[in-house]
């Protein structure tokens, strides 16, 4: 039975077992693929980047460590997964407001985390353009213009997927502590 599916079987196999030529190959093979689940993920075009090499030097660290050959590619999306939702929390950290209160306990530290790790998660199941969109808008703080020029849409098209792209991170958190994203003000 002829698997011609990328990567070969014989490939993995030699790559667990240190060949350095398969690793290198398995590598180089395996980039294309990343890279693109990784665009389709993360919040930008540099997370995108930064998560697609982190992958594939986690891959040719790690690669013995892969129990089955078939796994490959579904243990390779979920390290670009894993970084594309590090790097959105990183983002969301920085956005959180600062507070005249006392230092928060620890039970609200691992709240604030898991709220913190929702809203990421809800950001990154959005599609591609939303997601773009919320970012650069809601949490990098840029206009309205300035966000539809550089993604080359009209205001109004902008405007039409930050609504959408709200709407769906707010229907992922309703039930929720009452957060909504973003203000009204898309100007």
């Amino acid at each position: 039975m002829g698997d011609t599916a990328w990567p070969g079987e014989r490939l993995i196999a030699a790559a667990q077992g240190g060949d350095v030529e398969s690793i290198a190959a398995l590598v180089s093979g395996a980039h294309p693929h990343v890279r693109r689940f990784a665009h389709s993920l993360c919040a930008s075009p540099e997370d995108a980047e930064d998560a697609a090499q982190e992958a594939m030097i986690i891959l040719y660290r790690k690669i013995g460590m892969l129990r089955a050959s078939g796994a490959l590619a579904s243990w390779m999306f979920r390290i670009v997964r894993n970084e594309c939702l590090r790097r959105s929390r990183m983002v969301l950290r920085h956005w959180a407001p600062v507070r005249d209160a006392p230092a928060p306990s620890a039970e609200d530290e691992v709240l604030l985390r898991l709220e913190a790790g929702r809203v990421a998660a809800a950001i990154a199941a959005l599609p591609a353009d939303q997601r773009r969109v919320l970012i650069m808008r809601d949490i990098q703080g840029y206009s309205g213009r300035t966000v539809a020029d550089a993604l080359g849409l009209s205001v109004p098209a902008m405007k039409s997927r930050l609504h959408r792209a709200r709407a769906a991170v707010n229907q992922t958190l309703s039930g929720t502590s009452g957060l909504a994203m973003g203000g009204g003000n898309e100007h």
